[in-house]
């Protein structure tokens, strides 16, 4: 890759390796439908503008009955889960638990009539992926320390994020990214709208709280997703897709610098067969032999 190649595969890691610290923070003043309503909110108003200057927008709008289910599966789903669930759990496990998606997209895949699924290398890429699940639950949820419930919560996130780019690359593959994005978060805007209205902070906000949902809005929300599609347009899909690999290690990395998180025992050993078992199960081999 060339050095804008590998900035920009860089910038996309940070990007989307940050948002579970910045939850984190946020959930600490906002309730979590107020976060993804934020999130949402700001992310449309920097996405559809840009997609109406690619004259895409239009195009989504026409599709706007699988455009919604995508929002509903990929959106308004995983993203209210997820901040639920880190009001319980630390960011550093929850971008370890999104991890998983490779894997579930793979198991879709097989579902699907995907046969190099069962490719030996795919098969053991499985294996590994939830050896690395089960160490992970099990002495998180054992320790005491995080909420079941909430570890369970981010990895039915997690099948959303797995399921849903498949169905609307399926339905709408000649359909812009950057519109099916920003038409899917003004859809959230709208449905979450409601309850941020009920849910609007009553006491004081910290500072820390305020710049973490505004933050959350412009960078990982809607500049990731600008960014990430140059990365598909300098290196292509396969390698783009590595992505998943770098952003959970920030996560990780800045949970324990920033927040003081604790690197658990579960991390540790989960974190390393999670994301060699998602490259393995994610990657596609030229034959079945």
């Amino acid at each position: 890759m060339t050095r804008k190649s590998w900035s920009l595969f860089v910038a996309v890691g940070i990007l989307w390796g940050i948002p579970y610290l910045l939850i984190r923070v946020a959930v600490r003043d906002f309730s979590p439908a107020m976060v993804v309503f934020s999130r949402v909110l700001i992310g449309a108003l920097i996405l559809v503008p840009l997609s109406m200057r690619q004259k895409s927008f239009s195009v989504a709008l026409r599709n706007y009955k699988y455009i919604f289910l995508y929002a509903a599966v990929e959106i308004m789903g995983p993203w209210f889960l997820i901040t639920k669930a880190e009001m319980k759990i630390s960011s550093g496990l929850a971008g370890l638990l999104v991890a998983t998606v490779p894997i579930w997209a793979t198991i879709y895949a097989s579902m699907t009539g995907d046969k190099t699924v069962w490719h030996r290398k795919r098969l053991m890429g499985l294996v590994i992926g939830f050896a690395g699940l089960v160490a992970v639950v099990g002495i998180e949820s054992l320790s005491g320390k995080n909420s079941l419930w909430a570890i369970f919560s981010i990895l039915v996130a997690a099948v959303g994020y797995a399921l849903a780019p498949n169905m609307i690359m399926k339905k709408l593959p000649n359909v812009s990214g950057l519109a099916i994005n920003a038409l899917a978060m003004t859809m959230a805007a709208l449905v979450y709208s409601p309850f941020a209205i009920l849910q609007w902070p009553s006491g004081h906000v910290s500072r820390d709280s305020l710049l973490s949902v505004i933050a959350l809005g412009i960078f990982p929300t809607a500049m990731a997703f600008v960014v990430f599609f140059a990365v598909l347009k300098e290196i292509g899909p396969a390698r783009a897709s590595l992505v998943t690999y770098l952003n959970t290690a920030f996560a990780v990395v800045l949970g324990v610098l920033i927040l003081s998180e604790p690197l658990t025992l579960g991390i540790i050993i989960g974190l390393p067969l999670v994301l060699a078992g998602s490259y393995f199960a994610s990657r596609k081999p030229k034959t079945l032999t």
